[in-house]
């Protein structure tokens, strides 16, 4: 997986009777820190408002327009506060934006607090904040409270802002493939599909009986069939495993990548016990773990929870993740505990290639 650089839109909040002098030094300042940490970033014309800044109502509106005429090209917005900024204005240019918003404000210095150098951006940014959630607009606000753009702890900060925006444009409109019902004991793995969808994640569900006739339909002459089962073999040590046992898992491999790629899925979780153990004579541990191996989130036991959680945490990361039980305390250490699971986890999180076995369970 490659980490995806996002672009940003940025805002700068203005309050008349604080020094709009520092609206230009900032507009300067944040794309270049931006540039030098390697992201890209766009700006509103000076132009097209006071100091290219937003302080009014009407002006948020012009900058509300500015965004419209880019979307789809920015992922997130930093909303940056060179001196207090107006609420208000703010309001009316990013109530729609529909990408997460970064909170920046710049620190006053102690020696220059006369009313031609000051900033107030630290209450600024509190009442921004106070408004934003009046208005149920989600915003991102991280330490310390006031930063420089030209800081490390800025450098941080837009960091993890970028795995922010990373994760949001991951979970739109997500489409989890859930296959299988969940076995009857597992009540854990249960979850809510319309809450789901309330949040733009759709959960399409398929029966594994016709996934088993499906295996049983694969032939060996088959492209994708012959890529899966070389990839099997060179993904995991296969000297304990029945050579039909293999193939038969590289069939599986094929029909759950067709599903995958016919459907749009972004992720799925598969009903792992007992039929595909008594029908074919495999579990599929190997085989989402080698799914998951791509950074295509595969969880067991039906457990699409975990494989939403899953495609998050790869999308905020650029690699492979994994869910793993918390099985066993360690000794008397609170702060541990033994993790274990059937063996879905990515060769890559592994110190050394997996080896295939019959699992006593």
């Amino acid at each position: 997986m490659k980490a995806r650089k996002p672009c940003f839109a940025l805002f700068f909040g203005n309050r008349g009777f604080f020094p709009a002098s520092l609206m230009e030094s900032a507009r300067k300042e944040l794309p270049a820190a931006l540039r030098t940490l390697g992201y890209d970033s766009f700006l509103l014309n000076a132009e097209a408002t006071r100091h290219g800044a937003v302080e009014t109502p009407a002006e948020g509106r012009v900058f509300n327009n500015f965004l419209e005429t880019r979307k789809g090209k920015f992922d997130g917005i930093i909303l940056s506060l060179p001196n207090f900024g107006d609420e208000n204005g703010a309001v009316a240019a990013l109530k729609d934006a529909g990408v997460p918003i970064f909170i920046q404000a710049y620190p006053d210095d102690l020696d220059k607090m006369a009313p031609d150098k000051r900033r107030d951006s630290f209450c600024g940014k509190f009442s921004i904040m106070d408004v934003f959630s009046q208005y149920g607009i989600p915003f991102t606000a991280m330490k310390p409270h006031t930063v420089r753009p030209d800081s490390a702890a800025f450098a941080e900060n837009i960091s993890s802002f970028a795995k922010t925006c990373a994760v949001v444009h991951a979970m739109k409109d997500m489409v989890v493939g859930s296959i299988g019902a969940r076995t009857t004991p597992f009540k854990t793995v249960r979850i809510d599909e319309l809450a789901l969808q309330k949040y733009g994640i759709t959960v399409e569900t398929y029966d594994l009986a016709s996934v088993i006739a499906q295996i049983r339909q694969v032939k060996e002459s088959g492209g994708l069939y012959k890529d899966k089962l070389q990839a099997l073999r060179d993904y995991a040590d296969w000297k304990q495993v029945p050579e039909e046992a293999l193939k038969n898992l590289a069939r599986l491999s094929a029909v759950l990548t067709s599903m995958a790629e016919e459907n749009a899925f972004d992720a799925i979780s598969l009903r792992c016990w007992m039929e595909l153990q008594q029908e074919l004579g495999i579990s599929p541990c190997v085989v989402l773990s080698e799914l998951n191996n791509t950074g295509f989130a595969g969880a067991c036991e039906v457990d699409t929870g975990s494989a939403i959680v899953m495609h998050a945490l790869s999308a905020a990361s650029a690699k492979p993740s994994a869910c793993l039980d918390w099985n066993n305390n360690y000794g008397d250490d609170e702060n541990k505990c033994v993790l274990f699971h059937c063996g879905p986890v990515p060769q890559s999180m592994m110190k050394e290639k997996g080896r295939v076995v019959d699992h006593e369970m």
